[in-house]
């Protein structure tokens, strides 16, 4: 009890502080940390979703009973360059894809809806036309959208798309930095919950808001880990609709301009 207590007033105390939703400005100026620590422009976070071993709960039947052979809840993250998280959804079924626990969540609504308070559309750095939106980057296991970047299927792929996909890469890993900052630092996500459903629940929502917290108090510039033992999701094949796709397009042109490329993309592929 004293455990569950602690913990969700952790959550109620620090939430709206350390884990708010960022307004147009904000998003502004999460994008532009991107742009300066991982070259993609106009990106306004990296999102992934975890399985967080837990104990199997009471007559929940296969529901928590993942793909990788242990039962799990999902922590789903969206989270900024500086590896803090800016919303993070809990306790979805581990047997559930990342484009469902997406879907159904709060944050997927509100970004179907165009309910996120984004900036309006502006042009890439170094151009003047298209205006291009704000999006967030994820990996094959997300549908894509105008708002929500994915990497090209791997098969076949020109050179132009496999410069897309590893500058996608750069931006995506800054959420798998997170999720491996947070295992290390609270280290119960290391191993199995041995807590109630509901209380190992709140545990990992209380690490979470904990993590900002540190991280706000500590600052940002200090070495951190992509190792952790929480596992990913599997992929699930996904379909996405064709303004997304005219999108990536046109990100993918970009990347390979004089304005947008790297000097050393081509060598990293």
């Amino acid at each position: 009890m004293i455990i569950r207590e602690t913990c969700v007033a952790i959550w109620d105390a620090l939430h709206a502080a350390v884990m708010a939703q960022p307004h147009k400005e904000q998003w502004k100026e999460i994008a532009d940390v991107f742009q300066k620590t991982c070259q993609f422009p106009n990106c306004a976070g990296a999102i992934d979703g975890k399985h967080i071993r837990i104990k199997k709960p009471v007559r929940s039947g296969s529901q928590y009973y993942n793909y990788k052979k242990y039962f799990s809840f999902v922590l789903f993250a969206m989270c900024d360059a500086n590896y803090s998280f800016r919303y993070i959804d809990v306790g979805s079924y581990g047997s559930r894809s990342d484009s469902a626990v997406f879907a159904h969540s709060e944050f997927g609504k509100m970004l179907q809806d165009k309910a996120l308070d984004l900036p309006e559309h502006t042009t890439l750095p170094g151009t003047t036309s298209p205006a291009m939106p704000f999006v967030f980057v994820g990996d094959e296991a997300f549908a894509l959208g105008e708002n929500l970047m994915r990497p090209y299927s791997s098969r076949g792929l020109s050179l132009a798309r496999r410069v897309f996909n590893y500058r996608l890469t750069r931006a995506r890993r800054v959420v798998e930095c997170a999720f491996g900052i947070l295992a290390n630092k609270w280290r119960f996500l290391h191993t199995p919950i041995h807590l109630k459903l509901e209380t190992a629940i709140s545990a990992d929502k209380a690490a979470c808001v904990l993590h900002n917290f540190v991280r706000a108090r500590d600052g940002y510039n200090f070495d951190d880990s992509l190792t952790h033992s929480l596992q990913s999701h599997r992929p699930s094949v996904v379909r996405g609709h064709r303004q997304g796709a005219a999108v990536r397009e046109q990100f993918t042109a970009y990347f390979m301009s004089p304005h947008g490329a790297l000097p050393w993309q081509l060598e990293a592929i």
